[in-house]
């Protein structure tokens, strides 16, 4: 098997913890990857990997670059995707990967880029593990390596998770989704997909419940929420309550939510900011059913290897 081409962006922050770097980088090429573009590991400038230009400049090097890598993967989240948002050369991008099965993958931050990307170039791109935050992390997730892998070595891929509740359910439509306040934060721009009838899964890290609240109150609010078929609920790692909260916490604003909806409203998607997390293409076609606490979201028609799934690393140690 002919090596899986891996190439490095990093369009948010700087690789602050090196060893999860470096280890992520082993283990891909112990799984027989050839991983390019470390010189991003190398960049720091404030809080970012790097100047503006010159993060916009690795994904515009997928443009003009004469081998495309298999995958784009980025080194980590933080923030900077939206400082780079007004000079990407999207017509660029969409004439050379459009049709092309490159998998451009991340997320938190990430999402900005994938809501962009595919608003103005149409590309499919994928909301999963990160360079240091996943492959590179202490304690791995053969969840994780597993559930991608047979995703991007596929032309469908399937997530199955036990869904709390009582909702049946068997709905179809476009898949999107990430972080939430990094979608709430593109409202009303061009950057913003019109995804109508969608299923529509969100995440987040380090917000309070009542902001989690109120940005799903946004996304009611600006008719987005209503439109679709269905809210997956994933990870929200770290949304603690304060004293004021007074009782309130994530359950209560997520029962507020669900009341105010018409929306069917599916919880405990393993998407986010923890170990465990599916892979989910942005904007392709899917079905989700929900039966007897079950979910299952089903997908296709999106970038993918015609190879086989590496060994994940604890067959490799």
């Amino acid at each position: 098997m002919s090596d899986i081409a891996i190439r490095l962006i990093a369009p948010s922050g700087y690789p602050h913890d090196r060893a999860a770097m470096m280890r992520g980088v082993e283990r891909l090429q112990a799984a027989g990857c050839a991983v390019s573009g470390l010189d991003v590991l190398e960049r720091t400038e404030l809080r970012y990997a790097g100047g503006d230009a010159q993060r916009v400049a690795d994904l515009h090097a997928l443009a003009t670059c004469e081998q495309l890598p298999d995958i784009a993967l980025s080194i980590r989240g933080g923030y900077g995707a939206t400082r780079l948002l007004e000079y990407i050369n999207y017509d660029a991008l969409h004439e050379r990967l459009g049709g092309m099965n490159t998998v451009l993958v991340g997320h938190s931050d990430f999402t900005a880029l994938q809501m962009a990307l595919h608003a103005r170039s149409g590309l499919v791109t994928f909301g999963g593990p990160m360079l240091g935050p996943d492959f590179g992390a202490a304690a791995f997730s053969n969840f994780t390596w597993q559930h991608f892998w047979q995703t991007v070595t596929a032309p469908q891929a399937t997530a199955s998770w036990n869904a709390a509740g009582e909702t049946e359910l068997d709905v179809e439509g476009p898949l999107w989704g990430g972080n939430l306040a990094m979608l709430c934060s593109l409202l009303g721009t061009s950057y913003f997909p019109k995804i109508d009838g969608g299923i529509l899964f969100v995440e987040d890290i380090g917000e309070p419940p009542f902001r989690i609240e109120r940005l799903l109150y946004q996304l009611h609010l600006s008719g987005v929420l209503d439109r679709q078929r269905a809210l997956l609920l994933g990870d929200f790692s770290a949304c603690r309550p304060s004293a004021y909260d007074n009782g309130y916490d994530l359950a209560a604003g997520f029962a507020q939510i669900s009341k105010l909806t018409r929306v069917p409203v599916i919880a405990n998607l393993p998407f986010g900011h923890e170990p465990d997390k599916f892979t989910l293409p942005f904007g392709v076609p899917a079905r989700l059913r929900v039966s007897g606490g079950q979910a299952r979201l089903d997908f296709h028609g999106y970038p993918h290897l015609a190879r086989p799934v590496p060994a994940s690393p604890l067959e490799n140690p």
